[in-house]
């Protein structure tokens, strides 16, 4: 009794734990989502918190009537599926090879790669390389520069040797290639920890926007973080100028800059539904080597 007693205590202070780190990481959220339906006036007062105030969706819809934010979505949308896909292609096939323990050269190879986890050539060589390559005002020129996360490419690769060498051996016997192999065999089995690792590869280059900031000043090719990381930015030089007495800029609606912040948040969270069983088994088994 005292063992089920003890249990059960633990459990449940697990479970208030648990639900006190679930509502510290949504109470921002919901409060911006309260705020993007709220009125003016209520916020002006800082009446709003949790639940909005005078309930409108004036907010939502200026955000939806206006053309540049569409088009940004539409192009972060077709950046990041280009993006992860192309990861996903290069982190496979690095980490297949690399987890060959026969292959000669490899100890040498992930030297090379592992480095690039600690040092890098900083803000001015890469934008320098960049532009000598002809790349800025490019989609490629975002998408390129972060084909390979050695952090990630490691991961696959402790996946990866899980595998028992017994079910390549089989196949390498009925005359499948090694690529035969990669895709009928390793990639089906790889599915939970492949998931996992696009998401990963998603969300990084959906949330991206520094890359955007320097490489990009084609407003056609503004993802949709960078719209907004400007849209702050500008505001927040209207309301200095204010301040100073300097023009007449109008600064924009709390509800308006809450409204679009939800705007570029909720497509990326609708896809973690459809990938929430495989995500904790990828990680999991792809961080553990039997």
């Amino acid at each position: 009794m005292k063992e089920r007693t003890s249990a059960r205590l633990f459990d449940t202070v697990n479970i208030l734990l648990i639900a006190g780190v679930v509502i510290l990481c949504l109470a921002p959220f919901i409060h911006i989502a309260a705020i993007s339906l709220s009125s003016s006036r209520p916020i002006a007062a800082g009446l709003v918190t949790f639940l909005p105030k005078e309930l409108t969706f004036e907010a939502y819809g200026q955000v939806f009537t206006d053309s540049s934010m569409v088009r940004s979505l539409g192009f972060t949308v077709t950046l990041t599926l280009l993006a992860t896909a192309l990861c996903m292609l290069m982190t496979i096939g690095i980490a297949y090879a690399l987890s060959k323990k026969h292959l000669r050269g490899r100890k040498g190879f992930m030297f090379i790669i592992i480095v690039t986890m600690f040092f890098s050539g900083g803000m001015i060589p890469e934008y320098i390389l960049i532009k000598n390559l002809h790349l800025l005002d490019s989609i490629w020129a975002l998408v390129l520069p972060i084909l390979i996360s050695p952090f990630y490419m490691i991961i696959l690769i402790s996946f990866f040797q899980n595998i028992p060498d017994s079910l390549e051996e089989a196949a390498e016997m009925d005359g499948s290639s090694h690529l035969g192999t990669l895709v009928r065999i390793v990639l089906p089995l790889s599915l939970p920890v492949l998931a996992t690792l696009s998401l990963f590869y998603a969300v990084g280059r959906w949330n991206g926007f520094q890359d955007a900031l320097m490489y990009i000043n084609k407003p056609a090719l503004y993802p949709l973080q960078l719209k907004l990381y400007q849209m702050i930015q500008n505001n927040q030089v209207s309301e200095l100028m204010q301040q100073e007495g300097v023009g007449m800029n109008k600064l924009m609606p709390e509800s308006l800059k809450a409204a679009s912040v939800m705007f570029s948040t909720l497509p990326i969270l609708v896809v973690y539904p459809f990938l929430q069983r495989y995500f904790i088994s990828g990680i999991m088994v792809g961080a553990v080597k039997g």
